[in-house]
């Protein structure tokens, strides 16, 4: 049994810790005694109130713990990793931090860990499944199509955070970077929608955002694009808020303050967008890979419909994001991973014994990925 410490308890860190629970002694740090308070009544689960960011007051947290794992809002993600990296703990990492993660690769490969960055749903299993196809064709084309919805939608929003809702605020403004002809293409995120049906879930909108990641570094495929699932006719009022300037983060004068849009958005919205207890969701993801292998052309899809957990009371993004995390703590810890340095997913992905692993642990826990050729 191993000691695990996790930093952050929100609607993933919280199925992190308990699913970890079941095999290891985690020991789990939060500034919110809510969260905290959320995690169920285990012996193999420690709740530490304690800010995860000021390293100083979690020192020996980080000392006793054989593994760390990220799961804290993206704006604090890369900060924090670059400071616990020097303790010389494997890491697995899930915060959608926007500085390059390239940076602290020297960092860990100097205290001889492996980083493992982005080990959610997408970045992360999207990443993984690109990898592994990598190993069995030469890739052309590589399309992710991913969202997390309500089950029942309501206007206007037709949406719910199902995490950080300031993550989510961070896909609509943040450039949307992708592969278009072997040239790297930049553009705006909530553009090029195209609409699609998905039976049992209903009307849904696919636009441009910046969740290629390190693929767009790490594999040479001509054609790649990465788009967030939405509500048909989400796009549109997000637009409007962007447009106007609701997602602005330049200050403005109003009376005798300066007010930054973005904070009175975050004010105004993300109460709309907060899960209730009564909510359900539902995660969707298509992935399309076209490429050749052995002078033949070959097109394979990977679908995921998953929904609520009435069971264990568990969203289905923190099932599709937290699971595929635990997975690769579970097989750094089994010894399993030997490289060091930092390792995106689609290393893993490159790995057959790893892929494997970890499709098996996912499908063990209900999350279940069809392949077609």
């Amino acid at each position: 049994m191993a000691h695990v410490l996790l930093l952050g308890s929100g609607l993933v860190g919280k199925t992190i810790a308990v699913d970890l629970a079941t095999k290891h002694q985690v020991t789990v740090i939060d500034t919110s005694n809510a969260n905290l308070a959320s995690l169920p009544q285990n012996e193999n689960i420690h709740s530490i109130n304690q800010d995860a960011t000021n390293i100083p007051n979690i020192e020996k947290y980080i000392n006793n713990s054989d593994l760390i794992v990220g799961a804290l809002p993206g704006h604090l993600g890369f900060s924090t990793l670059k400071k616990i990296i020097p303790y010389g703990k494997p890491i697995v990492d899930i915060s959608f931090f926007p500085e390059d993660p390239f940076e602290l690769d020297i960092l860990a490969q100097q205290y001889n860990i492996p980083f493992a960055m982005d080990c959610g749903l997408a970045p992360g299993m999207s990443n993984i499944i690109c990898g592994y196809s990598s190993t069995k064709m030469n890739i052309e084309r590589f399309k992710c199509m991913v969202g997390g919805l309500p089950q029942e939608p309501k206007w206007p929003f037709k949406y719910k955070a199902v995490f950080s809702p300031m993550d989510v605020i961070e896909e609509y403004t943040r450039p949307a970077r992708f592969v278009q002809d072997g040239k790297r293409v930049i553009k705006d995120a909530l553009t090029d929608v195209e609409t699609f049906h998905v039976k049992g879930v209903g009307e849904l909108e696919a636009f441009n955002t910046d969740g290629l990641r390190t693929l767009l570094r790490t594999m040479s495929i001509p054609n790649m694009v990465e788009k967030t699932i939405r509500y048909s006719g989400t796009t549109q009022y997000l637009q409007f808020l962007k447009e106007i300037g609701y997602f602005s983060d330049k200050s403005h004068s109003v009376g005798n303050s300066d007010i930054k849009p973005i904070d009175l958005t975050s004010k105004l919205v993300l109460p709309h967008w907060e899960m209730k207890p009564e909510d359900r969701d539902v995660t969707v993801l298509k992935i399309e890979i076209d490429g050749a292998a052995d002078n033949k052309q070959i097109h394979i899809e990977y679908d995921l419909i998953d929904r609520y957990d009435t069971e264990t009371h568990t969203t289905s993004m923190a099932r599709t994001t937290g699971y595929t995390c635990t997975a690769l703590v579970n097989y750094i810890l089994k010894g399993s991973w030997k490289k060091i340095g930092l390792c995106p997913p689609e290393e893993f992905g490159k790995d057959e014994h790893a892929f494997n692993y970890i499709m098996k642990y996912l499908s063990d826990h209900g999350v279940h990925y069809t392949k077609r050729s």
